[in-house]
């Protein structure tokens, strides 16, 4: 067997060990579980659960946004230079004339989730009933005689396992990719950088994914079946990466690939800004420390990004 061949079967493993470690501690200690906690909720969990936020923010931002930005110009410019014979020369200005096709196509990601679920409120408006603590909440206010003067603004919880389900589908997706760039891999010592790139930013991640399934409240069994599905994209994409024979791959490929990424990043950037960060702010206790938290949160993604 080729010494690149066991490298890359060992990052298999690895990331499939790595991912399921990291997204199985909340789900399985029940020092993470809400049930376990009476009435209001710690500190010390909500602080975690916005430092989860600032994780989410920074691999929005620093990873799979840049990322997808990066391949996808890249992969313009080839289908270009390919039309035109190979030659890239042209109008000095044509830089300046370039559209932003990356950032239309990460928009189109963000206005696809964004379509979906209004089109799910449209056709079923049954399914977004009130609250079960806002219920609570207006009840226990009529008794004391006085309004909630809550803003309308705060997140549906009904709406959580959707914007649960599309966070799992982008990250799923991103996650195939990242495999399968280190299954096209040659030598060793790019396959290892590129492995231990792709761990350093997955663990946090997908920590805070189980994090996020325990706070929605999400059955445990049904919590290990997302975290284990998630933990197996990114060894599909190394087996993918594998299968594909050695040499140059068609343009036309890579450039459907890129688009594929820059709408999984649109979609994780729709629900982190409609769903996570306002969750973990809306509530008025502490507003600097939770803001110090998603700060702490993103500087750790961000400067994973300098290395990986």
């Amino acid at each position: 067997m080729e010494p690149v061949l066991e490298v890359k079967i060992g990052c298999l493993f690895a990331m499939l060990v790595v991912t399921l470690v990291c997204g199985l501690i909340p789900i399985c200690f029940k020092c993470f579980q809400i049930e376990t906690f009476k009435g209001q909720l710690p500190r010390g969990f909500s602080l975690l659960s916005c430092v989860s936020a600032g994780v989410f923010l920074g691999a929005g931002f620093m990873h799979m946004t840049v990322e997808a930005l990066e391949n996808i110009e890249f992969e313009i410019r080839q289908l270009r230079v390919k039309n035109s014979g190979g030659n890239s020369s042209g109008d000095p200005n044509s830089a300046s004339k370039e559209y932003s096709y990356g950032g239309l196509i990460i928009s189109l990601g963000f206005f696809f989730v964004f379509s979906l679920e209004s089109l799910a409120l449209q056709c079923c408006p049954e399914t977004i009933g009130k609250p079960k603590v806002q219920e609570e909440e207006v009840s226990e206010a009529h008794i004391h005689g006085f309004h909630s003067h809550r803003p309308s603004s705060l997140p549906s919880l009904s709406r959580k396992p959707f914007r649960a389900l599309i966070l799992l589908l982008s990250l799923s997706f991103h996650s195939v990719f990242e495999g399968l760039a280190v299954g096209l891999q040659t030598t060793v010592p790019t396959t290892v950088q590129l492995c231990l790139a792709v761990l350093a930013h997955k663990g946090p991640v997908v920590f805070s994914v189980g994090l996020r399934l325990v706070q929605i409240g999400t059955a445990p069994r049904w919590a290990m079946f997302c975290i284990l599905s998630f933990a197996l994209m990114s060894p599909l994409g190394i087996a993918l990466g594998l299968a594909v024979p050695t040499g140059e791959s068609e343009v036309g490929h890579s450039l459907a690939q890129a688009v594929l990424e820059g709408v999984a990043a649109g979609t994780f950037l729709y629900v982190t800004f409609l769903e996570i960060l306002p969750r973990e702010l809306a509530a008025p206790e502490a507003p600097m420390l939770k803001w110090a938290c998603v700060t702490v949160g993103f500087v750790f993604m961000a400067l994973i990004a300098l290395w990986a």
